[in-house]
């Protein structure tokens, strides 16, 4: 029980965001008594915290596999862009301003993860990518690292980007493609442009 509430959580939480979202809803759409819920959780805090600790987990995870699976730097970046892709299809952009204004305490185990994780995940591929010779080998590591954060995080500022005009996973990945036309050598390049158009063309199917 306590999976199938967080489950229905986090899909409404990603639809309509954090704030707007009450125990009475969660409760409706499984069928079950808010008291049930609260056999499981002893807030709405605890299951916000549940739903975004088992959403950090799935990421670290697939990330990952992403690494291992991925033939080259560029390659795995794309995957990675697939990965996201498929999580904010359906995620409302203001769910982190959400987080931060009511659950400060979730929202600083997520700087946590982003500062430490997510970090750690882009050095790694821009390290990668100048081994490979795919990325020059005279970039800062460091501060690309934590430029390249930043542009993540700026697709879900709803003052720069508001979601009635922008999908935030369309931002995202033009950000992302200016950001490697930036760092790639000539023979990277090749392969950006060899994903770009791949994507293209599922696209189009």
């Amino acid at each position: 029980m306590r999976d199938r509430i967080q489950q229905k959580a986090e899909e409404l939480f990603s639809r309509y965001g954090i704030r707007s979202v009450t125990m009475d809803e969660i409760a409706g759409q499984l069928g079950i008594s808010k008291k049930t819920i609260y056999q499981s959780f002893e807030d709405k805090e605890e299951l916000v915290a549940a739903v975004f600790e088992g959403h950090m987990n799935k990421s670290r995870d697939l990330c990952m596999a992403d690494r291992d699976r991925s033939v080259n730097a560029v390659h795995e970046i794309f995957m990675a862009l697939e990965m996201m892709e498929e999580i904010l299809a359906t995620m409302n952009p203001s769910i982190l301003y959400d987080l931060e204004k009511y659950h400060p305490g979730v929202y600083q185990k997520f700087i946590e993860f982003k500062n430490s994780f997510m970090y750690t995940s882009i050095v790694e591929n821009l390290e990668r990518g100048i081994k490979e010779e795919l990325y020059r080998a005279d970039i800062n590591v460091d501060v690309l690292a934590r430029y390249r954060i930043a542009n993540i995080m700026i697709a879900f500022n709803l003052d720069v980007f508001p979601k009635n005009k922008y999908k935030v996973v369309e931002v995202e990945e033009e950000i992302l493609i200016h950001f490697l036309n930036g760092i790639v050598t000539p023979k990277g390049l090749k392969l950006l442009q060899k994903y770009i158009q791949q994507r293209r063309e599922q696209k189009q199917i």
